[in-house]
């Protein structure tokens, strides 16, 4: 199992998709997102097809997030060049996590969160 941590701090469990089957179907044919889903590599995504609206940030090869969106069902975002990762969460998990740009994310591979 993989936790995200934010600025050091654990706040979501994650599931990484890091290859082309489970990159391409992400969150679709779900009606929600219980933590968050990374897609690695990853520079850009779409919503077509998704039954809810997610938030996605972009982050680039240090960790660090370039931008967040909150995108609603049937849009396609703009590939950000930077991006080597992008994460997706059910639309409000980023202002509960307290997730913005700038912010030094990492998936940490560990049995339980640590405190």
């Amino acid at each position: 199992m993989a936790w995200l941590a934010v600025n050091g701090q654990v706040v979501a469990e994650a599931a990484i998709a890091a290859n082309a089957r489970t990159r391409t179907k992400g969150l679709l044919g779900q009606e929600s997102s219980v933590g968050v889903l990374v897609l690695e590599p990853a520079g850009w995504i779409h919503t077509l097809g998704m039954r809810f609206a997610i938030d996605v940030a972009y982050v680039d090869r240090r960790g660090r997030v370039l931008s967040i969106k909150t995108m609603k069902p049937w849009r396609v975002g703009i590939p950000r060049l930077r991006s080597r990762r992008v994460l997706e969460a059910t639309a409000g998990s980023f202002d509960k996590w307290n997730l913005k740009a700038g912010d030094e994310v990492d998936i940490t591979d560990q049995t339980k969160p640590v405190p």
